[in-house]
This record gives C-alpha cells, structure tokens and sequence, in this order.
C-alpha cells in the first residue's frame, strides 16, 4: 500500500528518540513535511536533518510540552507553517514505584506530561483542522493503558486516560471530518530493553503471541496508515500494536 501525505504538515512529539525519531522519519518518507519536536533541540536537529538527508522535509521544533507557553508556541507554530493536518501525541514519561510507595511527585509529573500536555497540544490544533475540515489526531497509548501493569499505576493510568479521551473527541469531531486514533504499542525494542539480559528477553518474548519485541518501525508504520487517506473511516479506534501481548 502506497501512502502519500505530499502537502500535509504533521507535528511529533517527542520526536528525539526511540518510536518518536521513527514516526517522523516514516511520516517523513510518506511525503509529510514533518515538524519534530522535543524539549531538547540538539537531537531533533538530527533527526530532521537525517529526513531532510533522505529527500523529506522537516523542521526541528523545541517544545517544552509541560511549559506554560505550550499553547503559544503551538498557535506559533500554526501561525508559521499554515496547518498542521497530522498531530501525533507521542512525548511521554514513566515514574515507577510501586503504589504504596509511589510519591505525589511521581503521580502529578507522570498525568501532567502524559495528559494534560495533550489537551493543551491538541485543542489548539484541532481548532485550525475543524476549519479547515481535515485533520488526523494520532495518540500514542500503551497496552498497559488496557491491561495494567504493577509498579505502573500512574503511567497505566495516564495511558488509560488517552484512551478516553481519544474516543470521546473522535465522537464530537467526526462531522467535520477529522479523525481520532490511539496506537497502544505492547513491548518496543528501544535502547531500554537494549541493556536486558538475554533471559529477561526471552522471559519478555515468551508473554508475546509472535514471539519478538516489537520494533519502532512496527509502529511508525501503525502512524502512517492512520494519517493516511486510506483510513479516513476509522476514528475512535485503539489499534494494539503489541504482536499479541493483549488480546
């Protein structure tokens, strides 16, 4: 399947690494012309750099998206480019303890970057997409978000949230058609499980129905299908990207 988003301008949260940095390379190849963002800009320079490199067009963007500017530097950004017509709630944190222990800090810092920074992103971008009647809002959630997980009350939580709150704007926002998505990724090879022994990662694999961790690429891919043209019908869908973890 050929995807094509030539013309289309599409914002990535914490765009510096791991399933964020292949995101927009993807949307990148795709024909978008991709704004990448994250709080620092040394690695997002290289990251649009390298999309740039390969015959794409990308912008590295330095967003704080905890910052109380947040919502002026969005309206900034519309403003600059025009549209942004792909939204893609990527950024992200975890705070681990278990709950008994888990401090207030950990709990407010996990829900305030996780959720509230998507509401103050995506209602300023949803504002200019209803206007201009297109528009992909693209969320990324997790699986634990739909099964849980111990030691991770805030961050399931917070994913389960954008589960939420995913389906609900996809209700109100479907006549003007924008569509509304979540992805929920299941475990991702990142430089996280790169430091595992091989026994916790066969231990890892051995929960999965395919038997591997998943790559950046396999959600990247999930990204691009969803912002296409080819899934204008699917809105308030939480596509599970976790090679069979959940069910």
């Amino acid at each position: 399947m050929n995807i094509e988003l030539n013309g289309k301008v599409a914002l990535v949260t914490g765009a510096s690494r791991g399933i964020g940095e292949q995101i927009a390379k993807r949307l990148g190849e795709c024909g978008a012309h991709v704004l990448c963002a994250a709080r620092g800009l040394d690695k997002v320079t290289e990251v649009a750099g390298a999309i740039t490199a390969a015959g794409g067009k990308a912008t590295p963007v330095e967003l704080d998206i905890t910052g109380a500017d947040v919502r002026d530097r969005i309206k900034a950004l519309i403003e600059e480019h025009k549209q942004i017509d792909i939204l893609v709630n990527n950024a992200g944190i975890t705070a681990d303890d278990l709950f008994i222990r888990m401090k207030p800090e950990a709990w407010d810092t996990v829900i305030r970057t996780n959720v509230d920074s998507m509401f103050h992103i995506t209602q300023e971008v949803v504002k200019k997409m209803i206007r201009t009647k297109w528009g992909r809002v693209i969320n990324i959630t997790s699986v634990v978000g739909l099964m849980g997980n111990p030691g991770q009350v805030n961050y399931s939580a917070s994913k389960a949230a954008i589960v939420g709150f995913t389906k609900s704007l996809a209700l109100e926002i479907g006549s003007r058609n924008v569509t509304v998505n979540a992805i929920a990724p299941g475990f991702i090879a990142t430089a996280m499980t790169d430091v595992m022994t091989d026994d916790a990662k066969a231990a890892l694999e051995s929960r999965i129905a395919i038997k591997r961790l998943g790559t950046p690429d396999d959600v990247a891919h999930a990204v691009c299908y969803l912002a296409s043209e080819q899934a204008s019908y699917i809105t308030g869908t939480v596509l599970n990207v976790s090679g069979g973890l959940y069910m």
